[in-house]
């Protein structure tokens, strides 16, 4: 898009108008909780008028983006994917990142439809709906979560870009299941969290898009902090030994064997270790819970008592975190060790396993089964929320071209360790000849 408004092949004004007239076809359906309309017809104008003027105020100018309905976008009401947040008064001002893009130009589509609160790796939306998976063919899939509308949306092509927030794996698993590549930065990549928290300790900013491509570019658009990269050495890669992926059922385990061999056949140094590390912080939060669930609760535990607004699977989660600080007293202690170690375990390797252990499930079978959707939830988040406890920033990169399109490979690598992860990611993926 960036290319055709540069040769003024496309206005910016005719991506919003394609945009616009996509959201209510079939594959967008339930993308967007919000429109943002007045607002990207103006933004559009205005970039058009820029560009005739050859005054651009960056490669992205005129390009459509759609912001996770937990950011504020000034006019709309900001419900993050809640029936009891609709209420609420419409923002009085962007959200810092919503106001980074809108000064180098990008166009807002809209607000996207999200899992209540950010709490659950599905992307089951019971009051606004719940986006399908494009996957999808006689049975509609789950598209993951939590930012499901995101994934949505750059899928039906609403925008090629969509920004939202990542806990647990809430980028990295829509990516995963919808066939599309999710980058979770490090906190602090993009500058200060205003986006409605639901782990102050977690938290952090992603993007999805159909390319690495598409993710630099954006990536450039927004990142304060950059860290030195050294990129003149060769990639190096750790798969962990272990349930990350003897847990994989075989439609995710054989399709991520064939890329990890096609990575040896490239002349990758690919290396299958335990990593010691990762089996002890998993044996903490399985010992004594998850950060996760209780800082959730400790900013949404107050709800409980209105269980007509709030969603069944919400409730179930909310009142399964109700165990107090100290029980969580060695997750918290030993956080920063176990981060130190999982570096030096690494040691400049990416990590590699599969984003998610099994494909996404049919949304009739969760609605239809609290059970079933506690189970596919945790087991859903149980590699993603792991990486995150270990602080991780993350690529997810479909398998499509070995066998599965609802199914990631997942590259991690250390906090602040973003630039050097793309770099890496990117001659990884230049090898395999994909991107």
């Amino acid at each position: 898009m960036a290319s055709h408004l540069a040769t003024r092949e496309w206005t910016a004004t005719d991506l919003f108008d394609r945009a616009l007239s996509r959201t209510n076809l079939a594959p967008a359906a339930s993308a967007l909780i919000t429109t943002t309309i007045e607002r990207g017809h103006r933004e559009a104008r205005a970039s058009d008028r820029r560009r005739r003027a050859d005054a651009s105020k960056s490669p992205l100018d005129g390009v459509p983006i759609v912001w996770k309905d937990v950011f504020d976008v000034a006019g709309t009401v900001t419900t993050a994917g809640s029936q009891s947040r609709t209420a609420n008064p419409p923002a009085e001002q962007d959200s810092s990142l919503v106001r980074r893009t809108h000064r180098r130009g990008l166009v807002t589509v809209g607000k996207a439809n999200l899992s209540e609160f950010a709490f659950s790796g599905l992307g089951v939306n019971t009051y606004f709906g719940t986006p399908v998976n494009p996957n999808s063919t006689d049975t509609p899939l789950v598209p993951g979560g939590s930012s499901s509308g995101s994934a949505a949306a750059v899928a039906a092509g609403l925008a090629p870009l969509a920004v939202g927030t990542d806990t647990s794996g809430s980028i990295r698993v829509p990516a995963a299941f919808c066939g599309l590549v999710g980058f979770r930065a490090s906190p602090g990549r993009y500058g200060p969290h205003d986006f409605l928290p639901l782990s102050v300790t977690l938290d952090s900013i992603g993007i999805i898009a159909h390319t690495l491509s598409d993710i630099d570019a954006l990536d450039r658009v927004l990142t304060v902090t950059r860290t030195p990269t050294t990129t003149h050495t060769s990639p190096r890669v750790i798969i962990p030994a272990g349930e990350w992926i003897e847990d994989c059922t075989p439609e995710v385990r054989m399709p991520f064997e064939r890329a990890t061999m096609a990575l040896t056949r490239a002349g990758i140094d690919v290396t299958t270790k335990p990593i010691a590390a990762m089996i002890e912080a998993q044996h903490l939060m399985d010992s004594h819970g998850t950060i996760v669930g209780a800082e959730a609760h400790a900013l949404h535990g107050h709800l409980l008592p209105f269980a007509p607004h709030i969603e069944a699977a919400t409730l179930r989660r909310l009142e399964q975190n109700q165990h107090p600080r100290s029980q969580l007293q060695q997750v918290f202690s030993n956080l920063a060790d176990l981060r130190r170690r999982f570096g030096e375990e690494l040691d400049g390797a990416l990590l590699l396993c599969p984003t998610v252990r099994h494909d996404p499930p049919p949304i009739h079978s969760l609605l239809n089964s609290a059970s079933a959707y506690d189970r596919y939830n945790a087991s859903t988040l149980r590699t993603t929320m792991l990486l995150s406890y270990l602080g991780t920033c993350g690529l997810s990169y479909p398998l499509r071209a070995f066998g599965n399109a609802a199914a990631g490979m997942l590259f991690s690598q250390t906090d602040t360790h973003d630039d050097y992860l793309l770099a890496m990611s990117r001659r990884l993926l230049d090898l395999l000849q994909l991107d």
